[in-house]
């Protein structure tokens, strides 16, 4: 459905984006990670031909940006700041976009019962925009972008500014969305990524750094073998041990826990973190295989992409 190749994007000699290679499936919510200033924005510009690239190609539906109409038509793009004529109640809002669509009168209004419906709008429509709440305000510009029915969903921080209990809201309205849509979803906040996407890429200084899934991601960064093990007291004199087999230490939140990694997946390590504590006359309380979070992941995909520079 969405399909980059060798997508770049330059300001004068710096490069934003570079040479971007990915596709998301038709039905799949895709979601893209990446610090501030990695390029979101700028590839999200790109796929919807707000900005043309320097190099390479993107297609939506198997259109290519080139024809930057046609490919519109198909999309459904919400930036970071949703747009929104805030001085016009939401129905006569909504009416406006849809006649930019040109959409017939009557299949607008049956678009607008439909979006108010999905978005949870249908006690507000008659009120005035710069009224209402930046929860409400996104789920208008959601609408908005949904009311020409496209094949494809491009959200960029679509909850930036939301309170917890909005954030949970957005996130149910972006999974059933993903039901019936292809849906490219940009975000830095890993947890909300981690709720709505099957898949996630991660990029940095502009480039693909991983793409797949949360558990094929854990795999490719975890590179090797890590448990968690928390001790009955402080364990310092286990730590201290270990630190001497140079392995990769550091606290976990719980008192007296910590994650210790090994690169090499074929070692032990289990084993040699119990024998350290037998020899330390220390007590282990718990001890089990970590589960690499979508944090770890990304501090270490990221991270890895500093050094290399």
């Amino acid at each position: 459905m969405i399909r980059a190749e060798q997508l770049t994007r330059h300001f004068g000699q710096v490069p934003a984006v570079q040479q971007l290679d990915f596709h998301v499936r038709k039905g799949e919510v895709m979601g893209l990670l990446g610090p501030n200033g990695a390029g979101k924005s700028t590839t999200m510009k790109m796929l919807t031909c707000f900005l043309p690239p320097s190099e390479g190609t993107a297609s939506i539906d198997g259109i290519t940006i080139d024809e930057a109409m046609a490919v519109r038509r198909r999309i459904g793009y919400l930036p970071e700041n949703a747009p929104s004529y805030v001085d016009l109640d939401v129905s006569t809002h909504l009416q406006f976009v849809g006649r930019m669509h040109a959409l017939p009168s009557a299949t607008l209004q049956d678009r607008m019962r439909e979006m108010a419906a999905l978005c949870g709008l249908e006690g507000v429509m008659g009120r005035r925009i710069d009224e209402l709440s930046k929860g409400y305000r996104q789920r208008v510009g959601l609408a908005a972008s949904m009311l020409h029915d496209p094949v494809c969903l491009i959200l960029d921080e679509p909850t930036t500014g939301l309170d917890p209990n909005q954030i949970v809201e957005i996130r149910h309205l972006i999974r059933r969305l993903g039901e019936s849509k292809t849906v490219l979803l940009s975000s830095h906040v890993l947890s909300e990524v981690e709720a709505v996407c099957d898949r996630m890429m991660i990029i940095d200084q502009g480039r693909l750094r991983a793409i797949g899934t949360a558990a094929e991601l854990a795999q490719l960064a975890q590179n090797g073998v890590e448990v968690y093990v928390r001790f009955k007291q402080d364990g310092e004199r286990v730590i201290e041990r270990l630190q001497r087999d140079e392995l990769d230490i550091r606290p976990a939140q719980e008192p007296h826990a910590w994650l210790i990694h090994c690169a090499d997946a074929d070692t032990a390590l289990a084993e040699q973190v119990f024998y350290a504590a037998v020899a330390c006359d220390a007590v282990i309380v718990e001890m089990r295989t970590a589960r690499t979070s979508l944090e770890d992941v990304f501090h270490r995909i990221t991270g890895s992409a500093e050094k290399e520079t």
